[in-house]
């Protein structure tokens, strides 16, 4: 059950106080990924890449504590799950948001994430999970390839938020330019690049 924390009984108290007022308090990451692993996986497994993706995004995010606190408003809430989003193309031919609760077991985040994605784009109607879960926001432009996407600062929503395009091969390697959007006042550089540390070390091991 999400609750709100006060700042200063949390370690955030000082960006609290430094970034919940400031006018742009995203900053975004740009990193290249080795996805040869997922590549591999998703063909011999039959398996959607951008699931897999997401499934590490949300294993690699569960590792740092303050993925779990986010600044709503003018409250940080603690959460004690985290939710990975993913964006569908439904049957009206626009998109519709599908959060995915994640899970640790492979296959029973796959069966969640088809289950809701092809729910969403049958019904046209987002799937929301904020109200329980601090969600992780993606979006895949795979129609084509870039380097990396700056997202907006709504001061609204505040999640972070990770954005990619098509993989692209690379003599018998396959990369994935990726972006990663964070709030400061929810965590510094050093919890961002340990995050996408995290995220290759679970792209490559991942079996």
């Amino acid at each position: 059950m999400p609750q709100e924390r006060s700042p200063q009984d949390t370690s955030r108290a000082a960006a609290y106080k430094l970034w919940m007022q400031a006018p742009n308090p995203m900053v975004t990451f740009f990193k290249t990924m080795d996805v040869t692993n997922l590549v591999r996986i998703s063909k011999k497994r039959n398996l959607k890449f951008n699931m897999l993706l997401d499934y590490c995004i949300g294993k690699a995010a569960v590792q740092i504590r303050e993925f779990y606190l986010l600044p709503v408003g003018e409250k940080l809430i603690q959460y004690d799950a985290i939710a990975v989003n993913t964006i569908v193309k439904n049957e009206k031919g626009e998109v519709s948001s599908c959060d995915i609760l994640f899970r640790e077991n492979l296959e029973e985040y796959n069966r969640e994430y088809l289950k809701y994605t092809r729910q969403t784009a049958k019904t046209c109607q987002d799937r929301d999970l904020s109200e329980d879960c601090m969600v992780i926001g993606t979006s895949a432009i795979i129609d084509t390839e870039i380097d990396g996407a700056v997202g907006m600062n709504s001061g609204i929503f505040n999640n972070p938020f990770l954005i990619w395009g098509r993989y692209r091969k690379k003599w018998f390697r396959y990369e994935l330019p990726l972006s990663f959007q964070f709030h400061h006042t929810q965590m510094d550089g050093a919890h961002a690049g340990k995050f996408l540390a995290y995220l290759q070390k679970e792209i490559l091991s991942l079996r």
